[in-house]
């Protein structure tokens, strides 16, 4: 997850690199102050393509994040992590008793029974 953030943000950066050192800009000071129209519309062009743009992408980031919210629950994935815990039974012999966790993707313990049907870890001291 890191690694790709990463690797964007360099490849963003030497996009916009390239863009620049390629003269790919606008110049909104150029124009005649007795014929402005054009620097006019370009600054308004501009804006208006700003606005509308942060429009559509909040809309997209809207429907985005809702389907992933409602898809979440439905997510058959889970990863487990077993330990195997000894322990000495009344008549003293030792077993090993495995105990499940479940994790999510990051390795954290969710608070919930693991679907194995064992039973829950002991309290950590």
């Amino acid at each position: 997850m890191k690694k790709s953030i990463i690797i964007a943000g360099i490849f963003t950066s030497l996009f916009t690199l390239l863009l620049a050192a390629t003269g790919c800009r606008s110049d909104y000071g150029a124009g005649s102050p007795y014929h402005p129209g054009p620097t006019a519309g370009k600054a308004i062009g501009t804006g208006v393509g700003v606005v509308a743009g942060n429009a559509a992408g909040f809309g997209v980031g809207v429907v985005e994040g809702a389907a992933s919210g409602v898809a979440a629950p439905f997510d058959p994935s889970y990863h487990m992590v077993r330990y195997w815990k000894t322990e000495t039974t009344a008549d003293g012999r030792t077993v090993q008793v495995p105990y499940d966790i479940l994790v999510d993707q990051y390795g954290r313990s969710v608070n919930m029974p693991a679907p194995t049907g064992n039973s829950a870890p002991p309290a950590q001291k």
